[in-house]
């Protein structure tokens, strides 16, 4: 069975033997020391879960308390604003009494009026004004005599005791002599009024002011309860927090609940309003009352709900809240808390499946990562050697790498540079030997061509004198002489394609340059209704260059242009430096060419030109290069093209 395994084994690719190699290696391990590390977790989470869980119901006591004693101060404050904000309120009513019975009282210095009609005045006024629900301004002398009040005005009221058996009236009054001009004062005791129904006493409150010219002091005051206490408002504000205490749960089943010293439930999910202080467990034990004696402490006790077989350990934390003399309780069932352990079992053992999982997967995953490092220099240097068999000689072989194969794959492209250097060098020979054969036909060609068309073009042109231009024939004379034209050109193109000299290199300044052959071409017929634009970016405009061959160059380019322009149109001349070299750019808003013709376009005798003869770019091409520049063009249908060529500020020498 071994030699089987070994037989398969070695019939795998690198990959997957180190998959096989590899992952046992991985796996063993992680399963056997998770499964040790699993059970080691399970029995600590099963020892100390019932001491969280306990920690837990403690908190949430606590929690239950913190939120029952913070609604309790919030509206013990609130209380206290609104008192302050109801003494504010009445110390404006009685300063805006004051204010119209100073008023009053300069009616009467004037002389306007008596001092019994003016006080007849602020008495109708004030009896109109009403405080809270029973409030009232009032008035009275020093003395305690009633001038103005809703129920008993006249009356001395000097002697009148609160209900804690103080003479407020008198501590009014004295206060009220002894007060600096312009000062207000307040006064706050207990009052039963029976006239109201009061089954008992209220805390009142009077803000007052003493008048000195009538004896008066200008009282106003209203209950306190009338005024800051909101029922509703509060009623609201404690259903809400019944409401988040009874939807807080407590594991599974268990929950908060609270009731008073009595056995009332003052808060429970279901059973709220009811007595439960008689209440036992499953084997008879006033758990309740204990809670109620207590006040404060741990209880467990079983106990069965309906629909239960058996009672269930239950366990309680019980807090006292003085301000309301409340128990809160928080109780849960034991048997939840190992049920927590049981899930944290049933995590480890998925949690190692899953890992276990995890961790082969990434196993795989570095076993693959490590053979693709070890077997794609490999597999690259097998394509480059396919290609350089098929004749790509420019392939070479990546090296990122110092090791063995790093060093074999730059060995490996220096033999390459050579064999592609011995290739480059029987290409160019072979070119040579092409362009001089072509030089020799082009002579040949020229010769014979030219004198016969010297003949066809004389012979023409002495028709054309003679025929009169109204002449049907001369359309037929005109026509063989342009045509002949046409093939001298072809043969002086081709002549100058296979003969191309050797550039003449001189500092040339090339702005000057382009202008002469902007402002030249501009008065050709090609380019009526082009604008031609100017702009000169490059701060530099001097290199060297042959200026004749520059200039036939940027001729056939702006021509070009303008042949694409039938109609006008824009030509955009700019110049600017790049790096070490100077490019130019001729934009056109042309017609464009096609995008299968621009891979073509610099093939010698390709034409997109009715009458072209397909040489005038490849000579273009020609002369850019032997500058040891480079020409390219970008062109969108129906939007124009641009022609960008680049020529080097620094020639080298070669």
């Amino acid at each position: 069975m071994g030699r089987h395994l070994f037989t398969f084994v070695n019939k795998l690719n690198i990959r997957w033997k180190m998959v096989v190699v590899v992952l046992p290696l991985v796996l063993v391990p992680i399963f056997v020391v998770g499964t040790v590390v699993g059970w080691i977790g399970y029995r600590q989470a099963h020892l100390g879960i019932t001491q969280t869980s306990m920690d837990d119901l403690d908190h949430l006591a606590g929690f239950t308390v913190d939120l029952l004693d913070s609604h309790h101060r919030q509206f013990q404050v609130y209380q206290e604003d609104k008192k302050l904000t109801v003494r504010e309120d009445l110390e404006s009513l009685v300063l805006l009494t004051c204010g119209m019975v100073n008023a009053q009282q300069q009616q009467i210095l004037a002389g306007k009026i008596d001092l019994e009609s003016a006080q007849d005045a602020v008495r109708r006024a004030m009896k109109i004004v009403q405080v809270g629900e029973s409030g009232y301004l009032y008035a009275m002398t020093s003395k305690g005599d009633l001038a103005v009040h809703i129920a008993s005005e006249g009356e001395n009221v000097y002697d009148r005791q609160d209900e804690n058996g103080r003479y407020f009236i008198r501590s009014m009054s004295e206060a009220a002599r002894n007060s600096a001009p312009g000062e207000t004062l307040t006064i706050v005791y207990p009052w039963r009024n029976e006239a109201l129904g009061d089954a008992r006493p209220r805390q009142k409150m009077v803000v007052y002011k003493y008048f000195e010219p009538w004896d008066w002091i200008i009282a106003a005051g209203g209950y306190l309860e009338e005024t800051y206490k909101d029922p509703v408002a509060e009623q609201k504000a404690f259903t809400e927090l019944k409401e988040r205490i009874k939807a807080k749960k407590v594991g599974q089943t268990g929950y908060i609940y609270c009731m008073d010293r009595k056995g009332k439930l003052t808060i429970h999910p279901e059973s709220e309003g009811d007595n439960i202080f008689a209440a036992r467990d499953s084997i008879g034990t006033p758990f309740i009352q204990q809670m109620c004696r207590e006040r404060e402490g741990w209880i467990r006790y079983p106990w069965q709900n309906p629909g239960d077989k058996n009672p269930r350990r239950k366990i309680v934390r019980y807090l006292y809240y003085q301000p309301w003399d409340w128990i809160i309780a928080v109780g849960s069932y034991e048997d939840e808390f190992y049920q927590e352990a049981t899930l944290i079992k049933g995590r480890i053992m998925s949690s190692l499946t899953v890992i276990s999982l995890a961790a082969g997967l990434i196993s795989v995953f570095l076993v693959f990562l490590a053979a693709k490092i070890l077997s794609d220099p490999i597999k690259h240097m097998t394509e480059v050697i396919r290609d350089i068999k098929a004749g790509q000689f420019k392939r070479q072989m990546q090296v990122e790498s110092r090791d063995e194969l790093g060093e074999l794959a730059t060995t490996f492209n220096r033999l390459t540079r050579v064999l592609r250097r011995n290739r480059e060098l029987e290409t160019n020979l072979a070119q040579q030997g092409k362009m001089a054969s072509l030089g020799v036909l082009s002579s040949g060609v020229a010769h014979e061509i030219n004198n016969p068309l010297g003949v066809i073009m004389g012979y023409a042109g002495y028709l054309e004198k003679k025929l009169d231009p109204e002449d049907p024939n001369f359309t037929y004379i005109h026509e063989i002489k342009r045509e002949s034209k046409r093939c001298k050109k072809i043969v002086q193109d081709l002549l100058n394609y296979a003969r191309t000299p050797q550039p003449k290199f001189t500092e040339t300044n090339l702005h000057q340059l382009l202008d002469q052959i902007l402002d030249f071409a501009a008065n050709h017929t090609d380019l009526h209704g082009v604008e031609i634009i100017r702009d000169y970016q490059a701060p530099a405009a001097k290199l060297p260059a042959d200026g004749d061959q520059i200039r036939q160059v940027a001729i056939n380019v702006v021509l070009n242009a303008g042949a694409a322009m039938p109609n006008g149109g824009t030509l955009t001349v700019t110049t600017r430096a790049q790096d070490t070299f100077l490019a130019i750019d001729f934009r056109d808003s042309g017609n464009g060419i096609e995008e299968e013709d621009l891979g073509r376009i610099f093939e010698p005798f390709y034409t997109t030109r009715e009458r072209g003869t397909g040489l005038g770019l490849a000579i273009t091409k020609q002369i850019i290069e032997q500058h040891q520049g480079n020409i390219s063009i970008d062109s969108e249908l129906g939007k124009g093209t641009t022609v960008t060529i680049c020529l080097p500020l620094v020639r080298e020498e070669i």
